[in-house]
């Protein structure tokens, strides 16, 4: 749903850049609290994922396609104010690079696909864990409910945006029902990734999952056909060398698997992507939203990275699987700088008092 060039007047343009911004800001602040010395790297790998899985475009109708929009996925694995920070980088790599969103719609991607698909999955996730059981199952079921009912509000937050500043004259309805009609199938695709990607880490490592934190599920008796708490057992003599706690555990092992795992899909699965228009592009085509966006050539089109492929590179496939690994590459490496960076400053924060202590 990369809104480019041309959809959007210049004067909500700005303003979503200024909402885009003031989010961006808010969740530096937050992502401070989210974010620790085991965390900031993973979050740079988070934003890479999404990259990786974003160009891998699933069929949703006849003649379209969808992909991961990446909110509801990054905010249950980091967090919410981490996960619009995840989002942000990936659109600004992908707009910068490789000419995937306008640069001047990037407030306006940024709002819809990254802090609409954060605040409205999170708060639905978060509610379902206070009625759903306490178990990881319960966290895979809201994690799926919360992503697949984000994707057809960013559709409806777009709606929004263009009944106010769109640059063609169609009439909003048909906009709403069209783009909602297709985002809640693509909606589907999300839930099944985010569902399947947040089962996979939390059935390895519940710790490192931000949405699990807390999740305590106590062990169940069935007495007379009912289900009580099992009493508690004994406490077993501390042997001589303890494991270490989830909390000290290493996440190299994660890190890795999940670079490679985000690099397999973007250099080689990729390849196999689906080659039809998304949704938003086929309601655009469709209902002439697009009809003024020939105009507008896009700031980075002379890319070597332009379109998903390196320039001079003929063989389609290898073209496509380098760009790829540059683009998770590039991804991680800024990601994981960016959130490493607000890690230093709340490590700094939380030594100022202590700092001032000493000094009076």
């Amino acid at each position: 749903m990369h809104v480019p060039d041309g959809f959007i007047n210049a004067p909500v343009s700005v303003a979503a850049g200024a909402a885009a911004v003031a989010a961006v800001a808010v969740s530096l602040k937050g992502a401070r609290r989210e974010l620790d010395e085991r965390t900031a790297p993973l979050a740079g790998l988070v934003a890479a994922f999404i990259f990786a899985v974003q160009m891998l475009n699933f069929p949703v109708a006849a003649g379209t396609s969808g992909h991961l929009l990446g909110g509801a996925l990054a905010a249950i694995l980091v967090g919410p104010y981490t996960g619009v920070l995840c989002v942000s980088v990936v659109l600004l790599m992908q707009g910068v690079l490789f000419a995937d969103g306008g640069l001047t719609a990037l407030g306006v991607n940024i709002t819809v696909m990254g802090v609409v698909t954060v605040l409205v999955s999170y708060a639905l996730f978060r509610g379902l864990l206070k009625v759903l059981p306490g178990s990881r199952r319960s966290v895979t079921v809201a994690a799926f409910v919360g992503a697949l009912v984000s994707v057809p509000a960013s559709a409806a937050a777009f709606t929004l945006i263009y009944a106010v500043g769109g640059t063609t004259d169609v009439p909003v309805g048909k906009v709403l029902t069209a783009m909602v009609g297709v985002h809640v199938l693509i909606g589907i695709g999300e839930a099944l990734i985010t569902a399947a990607t947040v089962g996979a880490v939390i059935a390895v490592r519940p710790d490192l999952v931000h949405g699990a934190r807390g999740l305590t599920a106590p062990l169940k008796l069935r007495v007379d056909g009912e289900l009580v708490d099992a009493p508690a057992a004994p406490a077993a003599p501390a042997p001589a060398e303890e494991p270490a706690p989830a909390a000290a555990r290493s996440t190299r092992a994660v890190w890795a698997t999940g670079l490679v795992a985000a690099l397999v899909l973007a250099g080689f699965v990729s390849f196999y992507a689906s080659a039809n228009p998304d949704g938003l592009e086929k309601v655009a085509a469709d209902q002439g939203i697009d009809a003024k966006a020939d105009q507008y050539e896009h700031a980075t089109a002379d890319s070597p990275l332009a379109d998903y492929g390196v320039k001079d590179v003929d063989d389609a496939r290898l073209s496509g699987g380098l760009a790829g690994v540059i683009g998770v590459g590039a991804t991680v490496a800024v990601g994981t700088g960016v959130f490493w960076a607000v890690r230093r400053r709340r490590a700094e924060d939380a030594g100022a008092p202590a700092t001032a202590a000493r000094e009076g």
